[in-house]
């Protein structure tokens, strides 16, 4: 899985999770998901 945010791989089963319109989304950390969570349309 890609970070949408720094683009950086991550494991699933490691991964921070959002679910954001239906879809599941993974981070490799709190921080990202939280950048995404403020503009989500810029990443997806």
């Amino acid at each position: 899985m890609q970070d949408p945010v720094c683009e950086m791989e991550v494991e699933e089963d490691e991964a921070v999770e959002l679910v954001h319109e239906g879809k599941t989304y993974y981070f490799c950390c709190d921080g990202c998901m939280n950048i995404f969570k403020k503009n989500p349309s810029k990443y997806i």
